[in-house]
């Protein structure tokens, strides 16, 4: 089982940059692609990012060239680099692990989740 605990959300004027942090822990050698999703209120889950375990990327076109999706597995640790924040940008940041190293966008695919954090952009 793996355990995922977010952090690094918060309420940031548009434009402005932020950076989530998604700590594993319990059998992350189990871990095959990880990736972030959000949630607005009143709408659907979106895939945002993912990551294999030998480091190939992808991203949703909402936040392509915005966005950097990195890992650092000495610390176990995934992260969410965001920059030029838009409102709509605003959401539940969730970060999310599959066993398979093939990663996919939906929710479905996905094994553990954790709590989320939340981002706000004005």
């Amino acid at each position: 089982h793996v355990q995922l605990v977010e952090s690094g959300g918060e309420s940031v004027q548009a434009g402005g940059s932020l950076r989530l942090s998604c700590v594993a822990s319990g059998a992350t050698q189990d871990i095959g692609c990880m990736g972030w999703f959000r949630q607005a209120p009143g709408g659907e889950r979106e895939w945002v990012a993912a990551i294999n375990s030998v480091g190939a990327t992808s991203y949703a076109d909402s936040v392509s060239g915005r966005s950097t999706i990195s890992r650092d597995p000495a610390k176990n640790t995934l992260y969410l680099q965001m920059n030029s924040l838009k409102p709509e940008d605003s959401a539940m940041y969730r970060c999310a692990a599959r066993s398979v190293r093939k990663c996919v966008t939906s929710t479905s695919g996905y094994d553990y989740w954790g709590q989320g954090t939340q981002v706000t952009v004005s």
